[in-house]
Protein backbone atom coordinates (compact mmCIF):
# COMPACT_ATOMS: atom_id res chain seq x y z
CA UNK A 1 0.00 0.00 0.00
CA UNK A 2 2.70 2.15 0.04
CA UNK A 3 5.41 3.27 -2.62
CA UNK A 4 8.98 2.48 -1.30
CA UNK A 5 11.49 4.93 -0.42
CA UNK A 6 13.88 3.70 -3.22
CA UNK A 7 11.53 3.17 -5.61
CA UNK A 8 10.83 7.42 -5.18
CA UNK A 9 14.96 7.17 -5.15
CA UNK A 10 14.60 5.71 -8.38
CA UNK A 11 12.02 7.09 -10.41
CA UNK A 12 11.21 10.38 -8.78
CA UNK A 13 14.65 11.98 -6.82
CA UNK A 14 13.47 15.68 -6.92
CA UNK A 15 10.11 14.04 -4.59
CA UNK A 16 12.42 12.32 -1.53
CA UNK A 17 12.28 15.33 0.47
CA UNK A 18 7.79 15.68 -0.34
CA UNK A 19 7.82 11.83 0.36
CA UNK A 20 9.93 11.67 3.40
CA UNK A 21 7.78 15.02 4.96
CA UNK A 22 4.49 13.64 3.22
CA UNK A 23 4.87 10.28 5.27
CA UNK A 24 5.65 11.99 8.82
CA UNK A 25 2.21 13.33 8.17
CA UNK A 26 0.54 10.67 7.12
CA UNK A 27 1.77 8.83 10.60
CA UNK A 28 1.29 11.49 13.09
CA UNK A 29 -2.75 11.11 11.45
CA UNK A 30 -2.82 7.81 12.28
CA UNK A 31 -3.14 6.87 8.75
CA UNK A 32 -0.08 4.58 8.26
CA UNK A 33 -0.87 1.40 6.44
CA UNK A 34 -4.32 2.68 5.36
CA UNK A 35 -4.70 2.56 1.25
CA UNK A 36 -6.50 5.57 -0.10
CA UNK A 37 -7.52 6.28 -3.74
CA UNK A 38 -6.04 10.26 -3.89
CA UNK A 39 -7.48 12.27 -6.62
CA UNK A 40 -6.29 15.75 -7.86
CA UNK A 41 -8.45 18.41 -9.22
CA UNK A 42 -7.09 21.11 -10.86
CA UNK A 43 -8.44 25.01 -11.56
CA UNK A 44 -8.06 25.90 -15.46
CA UNK A 45 -10.81 29.27 -15.32
CA UNK A 46 -8.76 32.14 -16.52
CA UNK A 47 -7.99 34.00 -13.15
CA UNK A 48 -5.77 30.90 -12.39
CA UNK A 49 -3.07 31.74 -14.99
CA UNK A 50 -1.01 33.64 -12.46
CA UNK A 51 -0.20 30.73 -10.70
CA UNK A 52 0.44 28.41 -13.88
CA UNK A 53 2.95 30.61 -14.98
CA UNK A 54 4.60 30.95 -11.47
CA UNK A 55 4.64 26.87 -10.60
CA UNK A 56 2.43 27.03 -7.82
CA UNK A 57 -0.13 24.53 -9.88
CA UNK A 58 3.33 22.21 -10.84
CA UNK A 59 4.35 22.56 -7.03
CA UNK A 60 1.07 21.23 -5.61
CA UNK A 61 1.07 18.28 -7.99
CA UNK A 62 4.23 17.43 -6.92
CA UNK A 63 2.86 17.60 -3.54
CA UNK A 64 0.13 15.27 -4.00
CA UNK A 65 2.60 12.71 -6.01
CA UNK A 66 4.45 12.70 -2.54
CA UNK A 67 1.33 12.03 -0.50
CA UNK A 68 -0.24 9.67 -2.57
CA UNK A 69 2.89 7.53 -2.71
CA UNK A 70 2.19 6.57 1.49
CA UNK A 71 -1.43 5.94 0.78
CA UNK A 72 -1.97 4.01 -2.89
CA UNK A 73 1.08 1.79 -4.18
CA UNK A 74 0.92 2.81 -7.90
CA UNK A 75 3.01 6.01 -7.85
CA UNK A 76 0.10 7.52 -10.00
CA UNK A 77 -2.54 10.32 -9.29
CA UNK A 78 -6.03 10.99 -11.43
CA UNK A 79 -6.26 14.68 -12.48
CA UNK A 80 -9.15 16.92 -13.34
CA UNK A 81 -8.89 20.17 -15.18
CA UNK A 82 -11.40 21.86 -15.24
CA UNK A 83 -13.51 25.06 -15.99
CA UNK A 84 -16.50 25.89 -17.64
CA UNK A 85 -16.33 21.64 -18.40
CA UNK A 86 -13.93 19.26 -17.80
CA UNK A 87 -10.74 20.28 -19.80
CA UNK A 88 -8.38 17.20 -19.50
CA UNK A 89 -8.76 13.86 -18.07
CA UNK A 90 -5.27 12.64 -17.48
CA UNK A 91 -2.58 11.39 -14.82
CA UNK A 92 0.49 12.53 -13.16
CA UNK A 93 3.31 9.73 -12.10
CA UNK A 94 5.98 9.18 -10.30
CA UNK A 95 8.37 8.94 -13.13
CA UNK A 96 7.51 11.77 -15.45
CA UNK A 97 6.18 14.61 -12.91
CA UNK A 98 9.04 17.05 -14.05
CA UNK A 99 7.11 20.36 -15.91
CA UNK A 100 4.21 17.54 -16.61
CA UNK A 101 1.80 20.51 -15.62
CA UNK A 102 2.75 22.68 -18.42
CA UNK A 103 2.83 19.87 -21.08
CA UNK A 104 -0.48 19.45 -20.20
CA UNK A 105 -2.25 22.58 -20.25
CA UNK A 106 0.11 23.32 -23.57
CA UNK A 107 -2.28 20.80 -25.26
CA UNK A 108 -5.47 22.39 -23.51
CA UNK A 109 -7.42 25.44 -25.47
CA UNK A 110 -8.98 28.41 -23.65
CA UNK A 111 -9.43 28.96 -20.18
CA UNK A 112 -13.05 29.35 -19.07
CA UNK A 113 -15.20 30.01 -16.19
CA UNK A 114 -15.82 27.54 -13.55
CA UNK A 115 -18.12 24.41 -12.79
CA UNK A 116 -17.18 22.37 -9.97
CA UNK A 117 -19.88 20.06 -10.03
CA UNK A 118 -18.70 19.08 -14.37
CA UNK A 119 -15.06 17.90 -12.24
CA UNK A 120 -17.30 16.23 -9.40
CA UNK A 121 -19.11 14.30 -11.64
CA UNK A 122 -15.90 12.93 -13.58
CA UNK A 123 -14.12 12.00 -10.32
CA UNK A 124 -17.16 9.82 -9.00
CA UNK A 125 -17.40 8.14 -12.51
CA UNK A 126 -13.88 7.40 -12.21
CA UNK A 127 -13.94 6.15 -8.76
CA UNK A 128 -16.94 3.73 -9.07
CA UNK A 129 -15.51 2.45 -12.73
CA UNK A 130 -11.79 1.67 -11.59
CA UNK A 131 -12.51 -0.76 -9.12
CA UNK A 132 -11.02 0.87 -6.21
CA UNK A 133 -11.27 -0.98 -3.19
CA UNK A 134 -10.44 2.24 -0.97
CA UNK A 135 -11.61 5.27 0.30
CA UNK A 136 -11.03 8.56 -1.61
CA UNK A 137 -9.38 11.81 -0.88
CA UNK A 138 -9.88 13.91 -3.47
CA UNK A 139 -7.45 17.20 -3.74
CA UNK A 140 -9.88 19.62 -5.26
CA UNK A 141 -7.94 22.81 -6.15
CA UNK A 142 -9.97 26.09 -6.85
CA UNK A 143 -9.17 30.27 -6.62
CA UNK A 144 -12.66 31.00 -6.42
CA UNK A 145 -16.50 30.33 -6.18
CA UNK A 146 -17.78 28.11 -9.02
CA UNK A 147 -20.62 29.71 -11.35
CA UNK A 148 -23.53 27.61 -10.80
CA UNK A 149 -23.30 26.94 -6.92
CA UNK A 150 -26.71 24.96 -6.73
CA UNK A 151 -24.97 22.09 -8.94
CA UNK A 152 -21.69 22.08 -6.50
CA UNK A 153 -23.73 21.80 -3.46
CA UNK A 154 -25.97 19.27 -4.72
CA UNK A 155 -23.27 17.14 -5.86
CA UNK A 156 -21.51 17.24 -2.71
CA UNK A 157 -24.36 16.07 -0.91
CA UNK A 158 -25.47 13.53 -3.39
CA UNK A 159 -21.93 12.08 -2.96
CA UNK A 160 -21.86 11.85 0.80
CA UNK A 161 -23.22 8.28 0.71
CA UNK A 162 -20.36 7.63 -1.28
CA UNK A 163 -16.67 6.49 0.28
CA UNK A 164 -14.84 9.67 -1.32
CA UNK A 165 -13.92 13.28 1.18
CA UNK A 166 -13.28 16.35 -0.82
CA UNK A 167 -10.52 18.41 0.25
CA UNK A 168 -10.96 22.07 -1.34
CA UNK A 169 -7.70 24.18 -1.31
CA UNK A 170 -7.99 27.54 -1.96
CA UNK A 171 -5.33 29.43 -4.09
CA UNK A 172 -5.80 33.17 -3.17
CA UNK A 173 -6.22 34.90 -0.18
CA UNK A 174 -8.01 33.49 2.96
CA UNK A 175 -9.80 36.54 3.89
CA UNK A 176 -11.24 36.34 0.38
CA UNK A 177 -15.11 37.08 -0.63
CA UNK A 178 -14.23 34.60 -3.35
CA UNK A 179 -14.19 31.51 -0.55
CA UNK A 180 -17.31 32.37 0.74
CA UNK A 181 -18.92 29.45 -0.83
CA UNK A 182 -16.27 27.40 -0.39
CA UNK A 183 -16.76 27.79 3.25
CA UNK A 184 -20.36 27.41 3.12
CA UNK A 185 -19.79 23.56 1.17
CA UNK A 186 -17.53 23.08 4.46
CA UNK A 187 -20.20 23.62 7.29
CA UNK A 188 -23.39 22.33 4.99
CA UNK A 189 -25.53 20.67 8.13
CA UNK A 190 -25.42 17.48 9.01
CA UNK A 191 -27.86 15.36 8.65
CA UNK A 192 -30.32 17.82 7.29
CA UNK A 193 -28.41 18.27 4.03
CA UNK A 194 -26.14 15.18 3.91
CA UNK A 195 -25.75 12.03 6.24
CA UNK A 196 -21.76 12.91 7.10
CA UNK A 197 -19.74 15.78 6.77
CA UNK A 198 -17.89 14.72 3.38
CA UNK A 199 -15.58 18.03 3.07
CA UNK A 200 -13.45 20.53 3.97
CA UNK A 201 -12.04 23.49 3.28
CA UNK A 202 -8.49 25.54 3.50
CA UNK A 203 -6.62 28.30 1.73
CA UNK A 204 -2.61 28.76 1.28
CA UNK A 205 -2.77 32.23 0.19
CA UNK A 206 -1.93 34.69 -3.08
CA UNK A 207 1.49 32.41 -3.01
CA UNK A 208 0.67 28.66 -2.47
CA UNK A 209 4.53 27.44 -2.75
CA UNK A 210 5.50 29.57 0.07
CA UNK A 211 3.89 27.08 2.57
CA UNK A 212 6.19 24.85 3.93
CA UNK A 213 5.62 21.19 2.89
CA UNK A 214 5.00 19.83 6.31
CA UNK A 215 2.30 22.46 7.14
CA UNK A 216 0.47 21.67 3.25
CA UNK A 217 0.43 17.90 4.00
CA UNK A 218 -1.10 18.39 7.57
CA UNK A 219 -3.96 21.15 6.18
CA UNK A 220 -4.33 18.46 3.32
CA UNK A 221 -5.10 15.37 6.24
CA UNK A 222 -7.07 17.66 8.70
CA UNK A 223 -10.22 16.45 8.66
CA UNK A 224 -9.82 13.11 6.27
CA UNK A 225 -9.14 10.56 9.29
CA UNK A 226 -12.11 12.03 11.56
CA UNK A 227 -14.36 11.66 7.93
CA UNK A 228 -13.07 7.96 7.81
CA UNK A 229 -14.27 7.05 11.39
CA UNK A 230 -17.48 8.58 10.54
CA UNK A 231 -18.07 7.13 7.33
CA UNK A 232 -17.05 3.39 8.97
CA UNK A 233 -19.45 3.98 11.92
CA UNK A 234 -21.93 4.37 9.16
CA UNK A 235 -21.29 1.45 6.84
CA UNK A 236 -20.04 3.84 4.26
CA UNK A 237 -16.94 2.52 4.27
CA UNK A 238 -17.28 -1.06 5.76
CA UNK A 239 -15.79 -1.10 9.50
CA UNK A 240 -12.53 -2.92 9.27
CA UNK A 241 -11.72 -2.74 5.35
CA UNK A 242 -10.88 -0.59 2.74
CA UNK A 243 -13.65 -1.81 0.42
CA UNK A 244 -16.82 0.17 -0.54
CA UNK A 245 -18.79 -3.27 -1.99
CA UNK A 246 -20.96 -3.16 0.88
CA UNK A 247 -21.61 0.47 0.90
CA UNK A 248 -24.71 2.60 -0.36
CA UNK A 249 -24.90 2.48 -4.11
CA UNK A 250 -25.16 6.49 -4.32
CA UNK A 251 -26.84 8.51 -6.44
CA UNK A 252 -27.12 7.91 -10.21
CA UNK A 253 -25.18 10.53 -12.33
CA UNK A 254 -25.59 11.49 -15.84
CA UNK A 255 -23.39 10.79 -18.70
CA UNK A 256 -19.97 12.95 -18.70
CA UNK A 257 -19.14 12.94 -22.62
CA UNK A 258 -16.43 15.88 -21.86
CA UNK A 259 -16.09 15.98 -25.69
CA UNK A 260 -12.76 18.61 -25.72
CA UNK A 261 -11.05 16.64 -22.83
CA UNK A 262 -8.12 15.48 -23.41
CA UNK A 263 -7.74 12.03 -21.80
CA UNK A 264 -5.03 9.37 -21.08
CA UNK A 265 -4.89 6.22 -19.22
CA UNK A 266 -7.69 4.67 -17.42
CA UNK A 267 -9.38 8.17 -18.51
CA UNK A 268 -9.32 7.16 -22.04
CA UNK A 269 -10.63 3.46 -21.44
CA UNK A 270 -13.44 4.84 -19.48
CA UNK A 271 -14.68 7.95 -21.54
CA UNK A 272 -13.46 6.35 -24.59
CA UNK A 273 -10.89 7.78 -27.17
Amino acid sequence: MVVSLSKVEQSAPALVSLYKTAGASVESRGLSGQSVAVYLVVDYSYSMRPYYQDGSVQALADRVLGLSAHLDDDGTVPVVFFSSGVDSLTEIALEDHEDRIDRIVAGLGSMGGTNYHKAMDAVVRHYRESGSTAPALVLFQTDGAPTSKSAAEKRLCEAATLPIFWQFIGFGSQNSGQFRFLRKLDELAVPEKRPIDNAGFFAVGRDARSVSDAKLYDLMLSEFPTWLAAARAQGIVPAGQDSQADAAPGPALPDIPAPAARRQGFWARLFGR
